[in-house]
């Protein structure tokens, strides 16, 4: 399996229990982030919350060097902002939060977008179409896929909607590391790839800009943004194949809740 590491029963519940915490950060979060607040501000409650509230490791913190526990990434940054005390959130900004969780030696990983007060169409249709194409991704997992499957699942929608795909960066394996084969991309062609089996546990994390997808690194080292200015959005779950198809293991109670009236 090129590396990848298929985790048991007894890993998956761990990994699970990780992804559960994970979701009630965001849950948090969700009556937290308003117009005027800076991003480390938002750092600042997330890291209060997993030490404090959830007794758990906030697994960005010190990793490759980062100095915070989430990356904050605000309208044409693509990934990996970082909290500032003089980035002031404002009525129009979309924001992509993205953090990691650690318990009992298993990381969960996830993304969420907010918007701050009204958005333009365009940019709540960028947030809001991400967000659909996340799911085609995780919908394109079941034993017997393949990893082309998902970013073909992904690309196909996106280039529907006019956007493009992000391709410097990807999903990636979870577990008791926060990277892990194999490497997840969101775009490719269907029936290529690594061969899905139950025990594989990986992220599916799109990034779709508004207009290209070249993207820059700014000279922070970290915060990558859209080379033409333009919007960015990214969702991401941490899921886990099964016998009979895919659980999200770092999902919301507004999603469970929305699962549960589709069926």
């Amino acid at each position: 399996m090129n590396g990848v590491q298929l985790k048991t029963a007894a890993e998956l519940a761990l990994q699970r229990e990780a992804g559960r915490l994970l979701a009630r950060v965001f849950a948090m979060l969700d009556q937290s982030i308003v117009a005027g607040m800076s991003t480390l501000q938002i750092n600042d409650l997330a890291e209060r919350y997993i030490v404090d509230e959830l007794q758990a490791r906030p697994a960005s913190k010190g990793q490759y060097g980062f100095a915070y526990v989430l990356n904050t990434s605000v309208n044409d940054v693509v990934c990996h902002g970082v909290p500032s005390s003089t980035q002031l959130l404002k009525d129009g900004d979309i924001i992509n939060v993205d953090i990691t969780l650690e318990k009992n030696g298993f990381i969960a990983d996830s993304s969420k977008m907010y918007g701050v007060g009204k958005l333009s169409f365009v940019a709540q249709q960028l947030v809001d179409d991400c967000y659909l194409a996340l799911w085609l991704g995780i919908n394109a997992v079941k034993p017997g896929a393949r990893l082309g499957d998902i970013g073909f699942a992904i690309e196909q929608f996106a280039r529907s909607k006019g956007y493009s795909v992000v391709r410097e960066y990807c999903g990636h394996g979870i577990g008791r590391e926060m990277h892990e084969a194999p490497q997840v991309l969101h775009y490719g062609a269907a029936g290529t790839g690594m061969l899905l089996k139950p025990g594989m546990v990986f992220t599916i994390e799109p990034m779709l800009n508004q207009g290209s997808a070249k993207v820059k690194t700014k000279k922070d080292g970290w915060t990558v943004v859209t080379r033409d200015k333009k919007l960015s959005a990214q969702w991401e779950h941490t899921i886990a194949v099964t016998d009979s198809g895919v659980e999200v293991l770092t999902l919301r109670a507004e999603e469970q809740a929305q699962l549960q009236q589709e069926t």
